[in-house]
């Protein structure tokens, strides 16, 4: 099982050296958070909390992932970056082409592409884009930043997008990975059938073990289970060598983990502090458990 470095809520001036920090110590990528505005009162509850509220304010500091994965991408070499995950739903998916493969360039195939829809009808409703039909919107978004980061001269005819021949070179000298978001069934349909694999938002381990097992009928239904799928994690009841190996043993491929927070320091701590608290995890869990 692989180690990823969730950055979420940090300060933005504590990035890149938090992304050396997890290459020097092994940590297999940093997994960048999205959010596009904090609304004063939401019409939706969040859909990862018990009780639909928000555990950020106003305040709290976000990063659009893909200028933050260009910024870490160089100043490392090794490590790699992907989104956990991008709200596709507000967006347009032509532009959101041209900045993944930006993004892949630049980081020299380090980048992959964590998507869901978006839980917020203002984020959809405030940028322009209807908030009814998001499922189906953002099926033809993923086949059109797939078709043009593939290459070549393409063209789209769709229900919600259509465009004649086009092509944005480069395109990425590797294949951009897609990891698709999300708990619902919609949600583990698209990713059993065209994902490369699925990431959780904060979790149980009980709810892991039966989203997997759900994951590889879906699979299975799709004809894709013999292909390579990841399986990311938050998992917020395993923790410890002990959490770690079960969390492996149950099919977890790729733990998403923010070390800080184990030893009492808040996403607002001093980076050294932060840096200590990576180095620790990876000489404790790291080498053992990967």
């Amino acid at each position: 099982m692989k180690f990823t470095l969730s950055i979420a809520m940090n300060p933005l001036d504590q990035l890149t050296e938090l992304a050396r920090t997890a290459e020097e110590c092994g940590f297999a990528a940093v997994a960048l958070p999205d959010s596009l505005f904090f609304m004063e009162s939401a019409v939706a509850d969040y859909p990862y909390t018990p009780d639909g509220s928000r555990f950020w304010d106003a305040n709290t500091p976000w990063v659009d992932p893909l200028i933050a994965a260009a910024a870490m991408g160089a100043v490392t070499s090794r490590i790699g970056f992907y989104t956990n995950v991008l709200k596709l739903g507000s967006r347009n998916p032509l532009l959101l082409a041209r900045q993944v493969g930006s993004v892949a360039n630049l980081t020299g195939g380090r980048f992959a592409f964590g998507v869901g829809i978006g839980w917020a009808p203002e984020e959809f409703e405030w940028c322009g884009v209807p908030y009814a039909r998001r499922g189906a919107r953002v099926d033809e978004m993923i086949e059109i930043i797939r078709l043009v980061l593939d290459g070549g001269m393409v063209e789209y005819h769709g229900e919600f997008y259509d465009f004649d021949r086009l092509q944005m070179s480069p395109a990425p000298a590797h294949r951009v990975p897609f990891y698709v978001g999300g708990h619902t069934e919609p949600a583990l349909r698209r990713a059993a059938r065209i994902g490369d694999g699925w990431t959780s938002a904060m979790m149980t381990f009980d709810q892991l073990v039966a989203t997997r097992k759900r994951l590889d009928e879906l699979r299975s239904e799709y004809g894709r289970a013999d292909l390579p799928f990841e399986f990311q994690a938050v998992c917020i009841d395993r923790f410890g060598a002990d959490g770690y190996r079960e969390l492996a043993e149950a099919g977890v491929t790729d733990s998403i983990v923010i070390p800080w927070l184990a030893d009492g320091i808040g996403f607002d701590g001093e980076l050294a502090a932060k840096q200590d608290s990576i180095r620790k995890f990876a000489a404790e869990y790291l080498a053992p458990i990967g």
